[in-house]
């Protein structure tokens, strides 16, 4: 088993003469799975469209050395007039290991690039929580994470102009 002191051992991205950039999934794991399904029996016979409500968060922390972890966080919920039929909080966040990339790189590969390939993954476990909550399962549509990026950085720009908020992947 590997020294889980040492997360850096495992990366393998390269010697450390090698100066290209390289950037890597290492692992991947749910963190954090809560399912709640507050009005069955009686949701299962509700005749009413639900309205689904998906909400997404993108965070990011150095974990050691060259090694990062994103986390992706996701809420989808279905309630109609007569309730909640179900909610699903997902917090699925995978290693990521960066060498040799500038700051605009590596701040580019964790907040678009990996929940890229995360995202995925995150949407089968959420899917299957709904189906085991005893729901059709649910697929979440995908998502442009570049362009959502892009779209942070645009808004980032104009509020920096106007002397206004904080960098974009902070909270």
């Amino acid at each position: 088993m590997a020294d889980e002191g040492n997360v850096i051992s495992d990366l393998n991205l390269g010697s450390a003469e090698d100066s290209a950039p390289a950037a890597g999934i290492i692992s991947q794991y749910v963190k954090d799975l809560s399912v709640e399904n507050p009005s069955a029996p009686d949701s299962f016979t509700w005749q009413e469209s639900p309205q689904i409500d998906v909400q997404f968060n993108i965070g990011a922390r150095q974990v050691e050395g060259e090694v990062h972890e994103v986390e992706l966080k996701i809420t989808c919920a279905s309630r109609t007039d007569q309730g909640t039929a179900f909610v699903v909080d997902l917090s699925y966040a995978g290693l990521v290991g960066m060498r040799n990339l500038d700051d605009q790189q590596a701040h580019a590969f964790l907040f678009a690039d990996a929940p890229r390939i995360l995202f995925p993954f995150a949407r089968r476990v959420v899917a299957d929580a709904i189906r085991d909550a005893g729901f059709p399962p649910f697929l979440l549509e995908p998502i442009d994470f570049n362009g959502l990026y892009v779209q942070q950085l645009q808004a980032q720009a104009e509020q920096d102009a106007s002397g206004l908020g904080e960098p974009v992947g902070h909270a």
